[in-house]
C-alpha cells in the first residue's frame, strides 16, 4: 500500500541515495516478499482506463524467466507520454486491465532463462518491456536487452532507449539527415526532442528549428538553432529564416499540424509523424478531441507528393520491437547510441526521480489535470523525461 507524507519523501531520499550509490538509510522500502510459497513484488496497478485514480501500487506475483528471457531487478523505469495515452485507452487495440504500464526501464540481471547468453547475473542492463515495467521486477526477452556503460546512472539509462532510439531512427533510417540539412521539431523541451537536438548536433552544420511552450525556453534556447513558440505561427518563422522551408519535420502532435508540417518541406523532405498528443487535452480520453484531431488532418493527395518530390512517414518504435520484429536492428542503433554516449557526444536529459509509491498516489494530489487542458504539451514534455526510482 502507499506510504504517506514524510514516509514517502523519505523513501524518494533514500531511492536517491541508491542512485548515487550510497547506502540508504535503515528502514528503506522495496524489495521483495513472501506469503507461504509464493514471492511477491510491488508494482503500479492500472485497474481501468481514465485518470490518475486508476493507478495504484499493489502486489503481484514475481516474475520467473522463460527461454530466453532475463530477469531484471528493476532500479529506475521511464514514465513517457505513450504511457498516459495507454492510461486513457488512447491507443490502438488497447490491452484488458488491469495491466502494469510501462515500455523501458534499467536495473541489475537477477536471473537468466534457458538458452541465454552473453549476460551474466550482477550485470548492469537497461531494456524495453512490452508493458510490465513499473514494477520491482520484470523479465524480458533477451533481445530487448542491452548493457550499459559503467559511467550511466540507472536514471540516465531509464531515460535513454525511447527517446534515443526514436530519434535516431527518424533522423537517420527514415530521413536520412545529413549535412547542411535542416530539421523542424515539435515539443522541443520533449524527451525526444531533446534527443533530436543532440543527435542533430553529431552533424555538422544542421539547423534545428523547435516549438515548445514559452516557459520552456530558457532551459532548452541552448539545444535549437531557433526555437518557436508552439502557439506562434510557426510556419511564417520558419518561412522567414529558411525561405523554402526545412527538409525534415518531426511531429509528435497532428492534427493540423500535419498540413502545416507538409507545406514546410522542401523539395526531397520528409515528414514523420511519430506521435497525436493533440488528442490529449485532459485526464480522462476525450471523444471530441480525438474528432478534432482527426478531423484537422489534412487529406493527403499521392499525386500531390509525387508532383512536390515530398515524403510522408510514420514511426512507431514500439510496434517495430514488439509487432515488426525488428529487434535486431534496434540493437545495433543501440550499439551506436551507446557509442556516442562513451564520446560524450550524448547525455539522456532527466527532469525527476519519483518512488514507487509517489507515482501512483502523490501524483493525484497534483493539479495534472488543469495542466493538461491548459498545456497539454508542455505536459507532454515534462512526462517524457521522468524515471522514477523503486
Amino acid at each position: 500500500m502507499a506510504k504517506e507524507g514524510a514516509e514517502k519523501a523519505e523513501e524518494t531520499e533514500q531511492m536517491i541515495e541508491k542512485e548515487a550509490g550510497k547506502e540508504p538509510a535503515e528502514g528503506g522500502g522495496g524489495g521483495s516478499h513472501r506469503l507461504g510459497d509464493a514471492q511477491e513484488m510491488r508494482a503500479v496497478l492500472l485497474a481501468g482506463f481514465g485518470g490518475l485514480n486508476k493507478l495504484r501500487v499493489s502486489r503481484k506475483a514475481m516474475p520467473e524467466p522463460q527461454d530466453g528471457e532475463l530477469k531484471i531487478r528493476v532500479k529506475a523505469c521511464g514514465l513517457n507520454f505513450i504511457d498516459l495515452m495507454v492510461r486513457q485507452g488512447n491507443i490502438d487495440n488497447p490491452p484488458k486491465t488491469p495491466l502494469v504500464p510501462g515500455f523501458e526501464c534499467s536495473g541489475i540481471v537477477e536471473a537468466l532463462g534457458d538458452s541465454v547468453k552473453g549476460y551474466e547475473i550482477g550485470d548492469r542492463v537497461m531494456a524495453f518491456v512490452n508493458y510490465n515495467a513499473w514494477a520491482e521486477v520484470v523479465c524480458t526477452p533477451v533481445e530487448f536487452v542491452y548493457k550499459i556503460p559503467d559511467d550511466m546512472s540507472f536514471s540516465e539509462a531509464a531515460a535513454f532507449p525511447m527517446n534515443f532510439v526514436t530519434a535516431y531512427m527518424m533522423l537517420f533510417e527514415v530521413a536520412n539527415l545529413r549535412e547542411g540539412m535542416s530539421v523542424l521539431v515539435h515539443s522541443a523541451g520533449g524527451g525526444v526532442g531533446q534527443a533530436v537536438a543532440q543527435l542533430c548536433s553529431t552533424i555538422p552544420n544542421v539547423t534545428v528549428f523547435g516549438t515548445a511552450s514559452t516557459f520552456k525556453h530558457e532551459a532548452i534556447k541552448d539545444s535549437m538553432t531557433h526555437l518557436f513558440d508552439r502557439n506562434a505561427d510557426y510556419v511564417q518563422e520558419v518561412k522567414r529564416i529558411s525561405a523554402e522551408g526545412v527538409d525534415i519535420v518531426l511531429d509528435c502532435l497532428c492534427g493540423d499540424n500535419t498540413g502545416k508540417g507538409l507545406s514546410l518541406l522542401k523539395p526531397l523532405g520528409t515528414y514523420i509523424l511519430y506521435g497525436s498528443s493533440n488528442m490529449v487535452t485532459g485526464e480522462t480520453k476525450s471523444f471530441f478531441s480525438f474528432a478534432k484531431s482527426w478531423w484537422q488532418v489534412e487529406k493527403v493527395n499521392p499525386i500531390k507528393l509525387y508532383e512536390e518530390n515530398k515524403v510522408i512517414a510514420g514511426f512507431s518504435l514500439l510496434n517495430l520491437l514488439f509487432k515488426q520484429g525488428r529487434a535486431g536492428l534496434i540493437r545495433g542503433v543501440v550499439d551506436k547510441l551507446i557509442g556516442l554516449y562513451n564520446q560524450k557526444k550524448i547525455k539522456p536529459v532527466v527532469d525527476s526521480l519519483w518512488a514507487l509509491e509517489e507515482m501512483a498516489n502523490d501524483s493525484t494530489e497534483t493539479s495534472e489535470a488543469g495542466e493538461e487542458e491548459e498545456d497539454h504539451e508542455g505536459d507532454s514534455e515534462n512526462k517524457e523525461r521522468m524515471p522514477f526510482i523503486q
